[in-house]
């Protein structure tokens, strides 16, 4: 994401939940008492068990489906982000038995891909509804993912109808490892036309180069140029290359990787975010996913120490003495929080409007999740103790917090999903993350503890 003035929407965003802080306090922590850490087998497998849940929430709207994205309790109702569904596919992939789920989840991004209500070009958009609900104005979504027209059922309520370069870059990498693995031909065509939509959308020449964010929901090419979507492109385009054989993918690869590059600080050992206007670097925030995604994306010996530095800056632990802390007392989780101005949020305020106050130290456990699979791929003296380290924390999260959360309306299996966050942070980035179990952040977990790299493998 690039830094102020800052981007629409993300695909991560949480907005219009209208959810206060008493709220959170009633549906978002675990037990209080503390309790001997979980197995990693048996965590991974209660991993999948919620992924499995929020893939079959709703059984009477349709063979064709994607994963509800969040607990009901957080406010988002169906929503299915691209994103996250994407990561559902790379975390079924590299669990047991999980392919056929992966090839169905991807059998519904090609149904988006090809059922548009608007565009026939490849695009995916930024989330889909995938169950009927009522919004918070009284209207109906009576829908599942496929529409009584047979159009996907975009996410218009909540505004979720733009493209971003970062969500079709993790579809496209999701489409492009189910086509490595099961052969399917209509995978890989899938993910090429995403790869052309970017390059037709996205590519600039501007001074700083690269590919740019997207487009808004009214089809208008937005100005920011992310550090993280270009990340993002090194490993669809490097995919799509050694699939295809087309040496163009290689100059894409390039040419995102260049952009990615040019946002390296060597004086401190990190990555910037991006760039507003494709001439200047925004300096502030510096968010996790750069420093992390980077190094699982490129490998690089001379970029290696971005690890150290989000190990070291983003450093956050997070306990029910501390304000705005909704940790049950006698719990403590560390990690690392989404950027360097989550670490300067103001805990006198909300995050937005109808929502609680940050946790300055709040764990962002997606983000501990990317750290804890790098340093794995790294491999430098100590690392894997500390990635351990980091996973643990995971584990007791998913263990302790969260309970009696559903999706659907129907409760999750006991002590299944990780939440997003320990409290709520604030990203600096125009939205918060809160304890609520989240497909992403369950499916980077996965990922980290069987080591899958999904930008490189």
């Amino acid at each position: 994401m690039t830094g102020s003035p800052r981007p629409p929407l993300s695909r991560r965003t949480l907005i219009g939940t209208g959810l206060g802080a008493a709220v959170l306090a009633a549906t978002g922590t675990g037990a209080a008492q503390a309790a001997p850490g979980p197995s990693a087998a048996s965590a991974a497998r209660r991993a999948q068990a919620f992924l499995t849940a929020a893939m079959d929430a709703y059984p009477d709207h349709g063979a064709i489906r994607l994963t509800q994205s969040y607990t009901d309790q957080a406010g988002l109702f169906s929503t299915a982000f691209t994103y996250d569904n994407a990561l559902a596919i790379l975390a079924h992939l590299a669990c047991p038995a999980g392919e056929s789920r992966a090839v169905a989840l991807g059998d519904a991004l090609l149904y988006a891909q090809a059922h548009d209500p608007a565009h026939d070009d490849g695009r995916l958009r930024q989330a889909y509804n995938v169950g009927p609900y009522t919004f918070y104005d009284g209207s109906p979504q009576p829908d599942g993912f496929v529409r009584a027209d047979g159009t996907a059922n975009v996410g218009t309520q909540f505004g979720f109808t733009g493209t971003a370069v970062g969500d079709m870059a993790w579809a496209g990498i999701a489409l492009a490892a189910l086509a490595g693995r099961t052969g399917g031909r209509r995978f890989l065509t899938g993910a090429v036309r995403i790869g052309e939509w970017i390059e037709r959308v996205g590519r600039t020449d501007e001074p700083l180069g690269g590919y740019k964010f997207g487009v808004d929901g009214a089809d208008k090419k937005l100005p920011f140029t992310s550090t993280e979507h270009n990340t993002d492109l090194v490993g669809l385009f490097g995919r799509l290359a050694r699939l295809t054989g087309d040496k163009v993918w290689r100059e894409r690869r390039a040419r995102a990787r260049a952009f990615v590059e040019r946002m390296w600080e060597p004086s401190g050992g990190f990555f910037y975010t991006g760039t507003n206007d494709g001439v200047t670097i925004n300096r502030s925030p510096i968010p996790e996913d750069t420093q992390t995604w980077t190094q699982l994306a490129l490998a690089s010996r001379a970029h290696a120490r971005s690890l150290d530095w989000a190990a070291a800056e983003l450093a956050v632990l997070d306990t029910a003495d501390r304000p705005n802390s909704t940790v049950p007392s006698g719990q403590s989780y560390e990690g690392v929080t989404f950027s360097s101005a989550s670490l300067l949020a103001n805990e006198s305020a909300p995050i937005a409007d109808g929502q609680p106050r940050p946790d300055r130290n709040g764990v962002w456990f997606e983000g501990t999740a990317h750290l804890a699979l790098a340093l794995r791929h790294r491999g430098h003296p100590g690392d894997e103790k500390r990635a351990r380290r980091l996973l643990g924390s995971i584990e007791r999260a998913q263990e302790l917090l969260g309970d009696a959360q559903t999706v659907g309306g129907t409760a999750l299996p006991a002590r299944s999903g990780v939440v997003s966050a320990s409290s709520p942070l604030d990203t600096g980035f125009g939205f918060g993350y809160y304890p609520y179990r989240h497909t992403g952040a369950t499916a980077w977990y996965l990922l980290a503890t069987t080591r899958a790299n999904p930008l490189r493998d």
